[in-house]
């Protein structure tokens, strides 16, 4: 087998998607994610310009070697954008490799580990009683564990409680103020406790925004409200930060969805200063180096946590519910679900029921990329937010 063509597709169906699709000589063809949120078209051109000339004539089934070969062949090496375009071209060659066997990703992953994925999805209020009435959803969708984020009083816009799909095409300006949200969250959890119970696994999102000693200050605060985990409570990137943080509290951190690899998580996982690892299949390099990772954090009692944000393809997406189903340390997975019209685009095996998802039985990852209905939703130009404080300071944490 060999692969005769490459093709980059990018799509909008309500948010932008860069997919890769690999086809070989005997008709078998694979897909794999690209897409980085609010720089799609670096990785697009990445792949096209520089990725798919070096495919051509190759051996899809050899996925290591090829692997190898673009991280230490272009010389530069991490980085998001490269390391997208390389885990578009591994799903995609896993996609080929399962197909070829006739089984579902998994099985070739060493089959699963359990029945099923559990899952967490995302509440979220301007206030507190908006915020409940988004846990109630939450609840009646499934979710047996769900992640609670609320506005900060004073703060007109805060990322997080807003959608992430209401993105436009520059950046809009969100107020941040580290001492309100410091008051702020552990009266929420603790009217979220006195509402729902003990019983329900809360998670918190911080989006690296404190620094260290602000960060073990709220994971102290947190503490009697017993959170499944605190989440980016510090840009990781100072990784002996987490060493202070570790020593002032018991709430369980995680980290890493910004992380590209491993070595973002070298002393994290070594010295056991995190329980959950964060990053996608997606922005990692793929399911090779993925399952590596979490090889190296299972030594170490830590755990999987695969970030699952909107702006994960469900090509991505159905990448990490085949590894979360092998996988022996998983933890849980995120999942924010897809609008109608990228379900349509991108129809797919995996299904989500009571709080829990399978990949499916289908050979391959599961999904499929229908091309008509791609190019009727063209690329749009969007951005996240960016946050300053109120002298108009981009926030720098």
């Amino acid at each position: 087998m060999k692969i005769v063509a490459a093709t980059v597709v990018v799509t909008s169906p309500g948010r932008n998607f860069v997919t890769l699709k690999i086809e070989t000589d005997e008709g078998v063809t694979g897909l794999g994610d690209a897409t980085l949120n609010g720089r799609e078209l670096a990785v697009a051109s990445y792949l096209t310009d520089h990725v798919v000339p070096l495919l051509i004539g190759t051996d899809p089934h050899r996925i290591e070697d090829t692997w190898q070969s673009l991280y230490r062949g272009a010389y530069w090496r991490r980085g998001p954008v490269t390391m997208a375009a390389i885990a578009a071209v591994d799903v995609a060659l896993w996609d080929i490799k399962a197909k070829a066997a006739g089984l579902p990703l998994y099985q070739l992953l060493g089959g699963q580990s359990r029945e099923r994925v559990r899952t967490y999805g995302h509440a979220h209020g301007s206030d507190i009683p908006e915020l409940f009435d988004s846990v109630r959803a939450m609840l009646a969708q499934g979710y047996k564990s769900i992640r609670i984020q609320t506005g900060i009083p004073g703060l007109r816009k805060v990322y997080g409680v807003r959608s992430t799909l209401d993105q436009a095409d520059l950046p809009v300006v969100e107020d941040w103020d580290t001492g309100a949200y410091l008051r702020h969250v552990p009266r929420v959890f603790e009217a979220v406790r006195t509402e729902f119970g003990p019983e329900l696994p809360l998670l918190h999102d911080v989006h690296h925004r404190l620094t260290p000693i602000q960060a073990a200050r709220l994971g102290k605060d947190l503490e009697p409200y017993d959170l499944y985990w605190l989440e980016d409570c510090t840009p990781a990137e100072n990784q002996d930060g987490l060493r202070l943080v570790r020593k002032h509290t018991t709430t369980p951190l995680a980290i890493g969805e910004v992380f590209n690899t491993v070595f973002d998580y070298q002393t994290l996982v070594q010295e056991q200063l995190i329980d959950y690892v964060r990053s996608s299949v997606t922005h990692f390099g793929g399911v090779t180096p993925l399952r590596k990772l979490f090889d190296f954090a299972a030594i170490h009692q830590i755990k999987s946590a695969i970030h699952g944000p909107e702006d994960i393809s469900p090509v991505g997406m159905a990448a990490g519910i085949h590894l979360d189903l092998a996988i022996h340390n998983f933890g849980i997975q995120e999942y924010a679900g897809y609008t109608e019209q990228t379900d349509e685009v991108f129809p797919h095996a995996f299904t989500f029921s009571d709080g829990y998802l399978h990949p499916g039985e289908t050979p391959g990852i599961g999904v499929e990329l229908n091309e008509e209905l791609a190019a009727a939703h063209p690329y749009a130009q969007a951005y996240l937010p960016v946050n300053r404080l109120h002298d108009g300071t981009v926030h720098d944490w």
